[in-house]
């Protein structure tokens, strides 16, 4: 009975993948096959979803299962979680924060949180936290922080390897410290804000950092290194540096609005292009507030480089852009996310009006989600 429901399930993950992908164009479709199911058996990974948006077209693939026991396959809308492409939508609250005149992005962090006021973090500016500049805060927490007190006494403490606005090092505390205080600037909690106002109104019905009791069973799975079960705990400041929660439907419809927010009221498409600001160079990729960005086309190699493990793990010289500026020309959008169990890419083009996401639950290596999706995206691009 278990091997028959196992191929039951298995065969109805096929046949939606199979019917999904037909209405694709045969290039698409043939270089999702060759580009993302392989990723199954190389790595282990139980399930990927990926969602393609091409000049107004959207197209869904499924592989795999969003869960082992019981065996329920990957569908376009189960949801993985997203971890650090979770980043763009604190940035997202933070410029829709200043395009309604709530905070300013100069402000300092003691503005709306005293027990920080004239500490060193404090000489750092919310632009700084938003783009890991602040002068060398670590990538995450230490495991014995564990409370948003202990958090916030660390902070006090804490002492910069350099001047705010001169390296980038990649950090969870930084940018989830920005999150936190946007929320702050408007008069909420981060999370509560997020699900009620800011999701809602770009239209992302299942997005949420608190999966809800009637969207759990839609909710894959993730599975570690040892093939244990395992989901995103909760953390001083995660849910506003890896704590959303989305399927592919939701995140296609995000890349679209990304690319094209004319739809939105006019302070959050405000908001939306807050977040393609650059603010400074390094490594060979321009930081915005959440998003990466790099001149298209761009080289696969320059793409692999920017999201390396020299520029997630170790600080890296910032070169300020002056004055801030969204790009002229065509450019590539991009943002990397994984936790324990999960793995997620997502990059767009919007000059092209291409975009790409792929979702899985196993965090299969950064560099292999990010050629499957530039092979995506080379396939789409005319």
């Amino acid at each position: 009975m278990k091997l028959a429901a196992t191929m039951t399930a298995m065969l109805a993950a096929i046949s939606m993948t199979s019917a999904r992908a037909a209405e694709a164009p045969d290039k698409l479709t043939a270089t999702i096959e060759r580009a993302v199911r392989p990723l199954l058996s190389q790595h282990d990974v139980p399930g990927i979803a990926v969602g393609v948006t091409a000049h107004g077209q959207q197209y869904f693939f499924s592989y795999g299962v969003a869960t082992k026991e019981p065996q329920t396959p990957v569908t376009k809308d189960t949801l993985f979680e997203i971890g650090s492409i979770s980043k763009t939508f604190a940035a997202t609250l933070a410029t829709y924060g200043t395009a309604t005149g709530k905070l300013s992005l100069d402000d300092h962090p003691g503005k709306y949180m005293p027990a920080l006021k004239g500490t060193e973090i404090d000489k750092a500016s919310l632009v700084h936290l938003g783009t890991y500049t602040a002068g060398g805060l670590p990538l995450l927490f230490s495991g014995k922080i564990k409370t948003e007190a202990e958090a916030i006494a660390f902070l006090q403490t804490w002492k910069p390897a350099a001047a705010p606005g001169t390296q980038r090092r990649y950090s969870n505390p930084s940018i989830g410290l920005f999150g936190h205080v946007a929320a702050l600037a408007m008069k909420g909690d981060y999370a509560d804000i997020v699900e009620r106002d800011l999701l809602p109104k770009l239209g992302l019905a299942h997005t949420h950092i608190r999966v809800p009791p009637a969207a759990m069973a839609d909710y894959a799975q993730g599975y570690d290194r040892a093939n244990k079960p395992v989901r995103a705990g909760a953390a001083p400041f995660g849910d506003e540096a890896f704590g959303i929660k989305s399927s592919t439907t939701d995140m296609v419809r995000y890349i679209e609005l990304n690319m094209q927010p004319d739809s939105l009221e006019p302070a959050l498409r405000r908001a939306i292009d807050g977040t393609h600001v650059g603010y400074f160079a390094a490594g060979g990729m321009v930081q915005g507030l959440g998003w990466e960005q790099y001149p298209y086309p761009v080289p696969l190699e320059r793409l692999l480089a920017g999201n390396s493990d020299k520029m997630v793990f170790e600080p890296n010289a910032a070169t300020p852009i002056k004055p801030p500026r969204a790009p002229t020309g065509a450019t590539l959008f991009n943002k990397t996310g994984s936790t324990r169990g999960f793995g997620a890419y997502a990059a767009f083009v919007p000059s092209k009006r291409i975009g790409v996401v792929i979702l899985s639950n196993r965090n299969m290596p950064t560099a292999a989600r990010i050629a499957a999706a530039y092979a995506v995206l080379e396939a789409i691009a005319y």
